[in-house]
C-alpha cells in the first residue's frame, strides 16, 4: 500500500516536467519549421528575380537584333557595311554575355560578323536555324558543346538572310545574376536532361535544403534556372533564451532522479551485489579451468571449484595456506621452492608445466598461466593464476611417440622385406665357402685316418681360417640386420660416414645389381666423425639409395649412375644421393615429405617423411633438388661430432612428447 501510494506521489510532478519538455522541444521545432519555410519562399523570390533579370538582358539583345535586321532589309544594295559592321561590334561590346554575331546568307555562309567566328554550325543550331526560316521568327538553340558551352540564336530576315547571335551560358550567369544572390546561392542552368550546362557557385556548392528549379521560357531552347542555397537548415535551439530555458528544466528533472536514487541507492546496491555474486558464483562453478590467486607473500587468498577437483582438496584446506603447499608432489619440491623464491622476488614465469599431486596420491601435470592481480587503484595485490590439466594432452603425446616409433620400426622392416631375397642370396656365398672348406677339411682328416699318417697342420689351418672368416662375415652381416629391424632409444655417438657407408654397400649393391645401377661413392678425404645415430643414418641412406635405384630402372642403362658423396660444408657436414632417373614434377614435390604420400601403388608413403623426422633429430635438414645431369639430387646435413653439444636431441624429444 505504501509503495502505491508513493508510486502516485512521484507520477504527477513526473508527467509536469515531461508536458513542460515536450512543449519547450516542441515550439523551437515549430519555430524551426516556420523560419525553414521563410528561406524557402525568399529562395522562389529570388529565382523568380533572377529569371525575369536574364529574359530582360536576353530580351533586349532580341530587339537590337531586330531592329538591326530590319535596317540591313531596308538597305538593301545601298548597304553601307561599315556602319553595319560598326553596329555589329557595338553591340556585340554592350552584351558581355555574346561571343559574337554574325550576319548569315540564304546558304549559312557568313557575310560579315562581329566578335568570335561562329564557323560550322553545330546540329542543335542547324536545327534552330531551320526552324527560324520557316516560322519567320526567331528561335534559340538547344545548348551545345564547341570550345564551351554555347547556344545560338537565329533572326530570319525578309531577304532570305538572318541574324546569329551566340551566347557563352556561363557569361549569362556572369552578368544577369547579382553578386549578393551569387554570395548565398549556387545558381545553374540546367539542359533537356537536367544536366548541368553552365554553373555559378561564388560561395561553394548548395546544400540541397534549399532549392527551386524555373523554366526560362525561350523559344527553340529548353533551359532552367535552378538555385541551391548554401544556407543549412536552421538549428533547434536558435536563441541562448531557449537553451537556458531547456537547460533550466533539465536541471529540475536530474534533481529530482538523483533525489529518487538517493532513496532507493540501497535497494539498488544490495540487488547489485546479489546479482554478482549469484553470477560470479555461477561462471566459476562452470568452469573447467582451475582459478587460484595468491597474495605478494604466497598465501592462497582464492580458488575455485575446478581447482579444487584438480587437487582433491576443499577449499578450507587451501585458502589461507602458505608454501610449501599440500599438492606439491615430493619429487618436484625444488622446483616449487626455486619457482616459489622468484615470485616472492616479483619475478615470474607466466607460462609453465609442471605435476600436482591429488590428495589420492595421483600425479596430474598441469600447465599454469600466471599474470599480476592489481586492485581498483593500480597497485599490485598478488597473482592470479589459470591451471588447466593436461593429462590426455600428454597421453596423446606418448601415443603419437609410440606410434611414430612403431612406423619406423615398420619402415625398417620393410625395408628388410623388399632386399630379404638378396640377402639370402648373399647370405649363401658364406655358406657355401664354409660348406666347401670344412668338406676339405674332412676329407684331409679321413684321408689321414685311412693311411695312418698324421694330419698335416699345414694343410688344414688354411681352410679352417677361411672358413673361420666366412662365417664371421656371415654373422656380421646377420648382426647387421638385426641391428637395424631391432626397436631401441636413438643412441648419439661419433660415426665416420665412410665406414658407414661402406658397412651398408652390400645392402645397397644387393638393390642396385637387380637393375644393373652402378654405384659411385665419393667421401672427402679427412671428412670428420658426425654426431649421430648410427642405425637411424643407415636407415635414412638404405631409404634414399633404395628411392633412387626404383627411379632409374627405365633409364638407358649407360645413365644408370647412383652417387653417394659426402663434404664439408660451413661447418655441417653435407651428405649427397644423386640419380639420374626420371625426376620429380612439382606437383609431387609439394607433398613428397608428407605423412602417407607415395607415388608407387604398393607403398606406404612414410620413407621420406621417416628421413625427414630423423635428419630433424641430428639437429639438420632434408632437402632435394633437380640434378643437372638429369634426375635428382637428395641432400642432408650433419653437426660435426666435436661441435654438437646434444641440445638438439632433447629438442627432438621435447617435440615428440618424451619431456613434460
Amino acid at each position: 500500500m505504501r509503495r502505491g501510494i508513493g508510486f502516485w506521489r512521484w507520477l504527477m510532478p513526473v508527467m509536469l516536467i515531461a508536458l513542460f519538455l515536450a512543449v519547450l522541444f516542441w515550439l523551437p521545432w515549430q519555430a524551426r519549421q516556420m523560419e525553414a519555410n521563410e528561406r524557402q519562399e525568399q529562395l522562389i523570390a529570388d529565382t523568380l528575380w533572377v529569371e525575369q533579370a536574364v529574359r530582360f538582358q536576353l530580351g533586349r539583345n532580341e530587339e537590337a537584333l531586330t531592329l538591326l535586321g530590319a535596317d540591313l532589309v531596308a538597305a538593301g544594295p545601298a548597304l553601307d557595311r561599315r556602319a553595319i559592321a560598326a553596329r555589329l561590334d557595338q553591340l556585340q561590346k554592350n552584351s558581355h554575355e555574346l561571343l559574337g554575331i554574325t550576319w548569315l546568307d540564304a546558304s549559312n555562309h557568313p557575310l560579315m560578323r562581329a566578335g568570335m567566328a561562329l564557323g560550322a554550325l553545330a546540329p542543335a543550331s542547324q536545327t534552330a536555324a531551320e526552324h527560324a526560316r520557316k516560322t519567320g521568327r526567331g528561335r534559340y538553340s538547344e545548348p551545345y558543346r564547341a570550345s564551351q558551352t554555347q547556344m545560338d540564336y537565329h533572326l530570319p530576315l525578309a531577304d532570305g538572310t538572318s541574324l546569329v547571335a551566340t551566347y557563352k551560358l556561363s557569361l549569362i550567369l556572369d552578368e544577369t545574376v547579382p553578386w549578393w544572390f551569387a554570395q548565398d546561392n549556387a545558381i545553374s542552368l540546367l539542359g533537356a536532361d537536367d544536366s548541368v550546362v553552365a554553373l555559378r557557385a561564388a560561395a561553394g556548392p548548395g546544400r540541397g535544403v534549399y532549392t527551386h528549379k524555373r523554366e526560362l521560357d525561350l523559344p527553340g531552347a529548353n533551359l532552367r534556372l535552378a538555385t541551391d542555397s548554401i544556407k543549412s537548415a536552421p538549428r533547434l535551439l536558435p536563441n541562448l533564451l531557449v537553451g537556458s530555458v531547456v537547460l533550466l528544466a533539465l536541471g529540475l528533472l536530474i534533481s529530482l532522479l538523483a533525489l529518487w536514487r538517493h532513496i532507493a541507492r540501497r535497494l539498488a546496491a544490495e540487488g547489485a551485489l546479489r546479482q554478482q555474486m549469484a553470477f560470479r558464483t555461477a561462471m566459476e562453478n562452470s568452469l573447467v579451468t582451475g582459478l587460484r590467486a595468491r597474495d605478494l607473500e604466497g598465501r592462497v587468498t582464492y580458488v575455485n571449484p575446478a581447482f579444487c577437483q584438480l587437487v582433491g582438496l576443499p577449499p578450507e584446506e587451501l585458502v589461507g595456506k602458505a608454501p610449501p603447499m599440500p599438492y606439491w608432489a615430493p619429487e618436484a619440491m625444488a622446483e616449487y621452492q626455486q619457482r616459489f623464491a622468484a615470485v616472492l622476488a616479483g619475478h615470474i614465469t607466466p607460462q609453465f608445466e609442471t605435476i600436482f599431486q591429488r590428495a589420492d596420491g595421483e600425479r596430474v601435470p598441469v600447465l599454469i598461466f600466471e599474470a599480476p592481480l592489481v586492485d581498483s587503484n593500480g597497485r599490485q595485490t598478488g597473482w592470479m593464476g589459470s591451471i588447466l590439466d593436461i593429462s590426455d594432452r600428454k597421453k596423446a603425446e606418448e601415443l603419437n611417440r609410440q606410434q611414430q616409433e612403431k612406423l619406423e620400426a615398420s619402415a625398417r622392416l620393410a625395408t628388410m622385406g623388399e632386399i630379404s631375397s638378396m640377402l639370402a642370396h648373399e647370405l649363401n656365398q658364406p655358406l657355401a665357402a664354409i660348406s666347401s672348406y670344412t668338406t676339405g677339411a674332412l676329407n684331409l682328416l679321413g684321408n689321414a685316418r685311412q693311411s695312418g699318417q698324421p694330419v698335416d697342420a699345414a694343410q688344414l689351418l688354411p681352410a679352417l681360417e677361411k672358413a673361420s672368416a666366412q662365417a664371421q662375415r656371415a654373422g656380421q652381416i646377420i648382426r647387421s640386420v638385426h641391428q637395424f629391424v631391432k626397436q631401441r632409444e636413438p643412441e648419439r655417438q661419433a660415426v665416420d660416414l665412410a665406414q658407414l657407408v661402406d658397412g651398408i654397400g652390400a645392402l645397397i649393391e644387393l638393390q642396385a645389381r637387380k637393375v644393373f645401377v652402378a654405384i659411385q661413392v665419393d667421401i672427402a678425404p679427412g671428412l670428420p666423425c658426425v654426431s649421430a645415430d648410427r642405425i637411424m643414418l643407415e636407415q635414412v641412406l638404405l631409404n634414399l639409395t633404395r628411392n633412387a635405384i626404383e627411379s632409374m630402372q627405365q633409364s638407358p642403362p649407360e645413365r644408370r649412375v647412383l652417387r653417394i658423396s659426402a663434404a664439408l660444408q660451413s661447418g655441417q657436414v653435407c651428405v649427397s644421393v644423386s640419380d639420374q632417373g626420371h625426376g620429380i614434377a612439382d606437383e609431387v614435390g609439394e607433398r613428397l615429405f608428407s605423412p602417407f604420400f607415395s607415388t608407387k601403388a604398393e607403398g606406404m608413403g612414410m620413407g621420406l617423411s621417416i628421413c625427414r623426422t630423423a635428419i630433424e633429430f641430428h639437429g639438420g635438414t632434408l632437402s632435394y633438388r633437380a640434378n643437372p645431369e638429369g634426375g635428382t639430387i637428395f641432400s642432408f646435413t650433419l653437426p660435426d661430432h666435436s661441435n654438437h653439444t646434444g641440445d638438439q636431441h632433447a629438442a627432438y624429444r621435447r617435440r615428440r612428447g618424451g619431456d613434460s
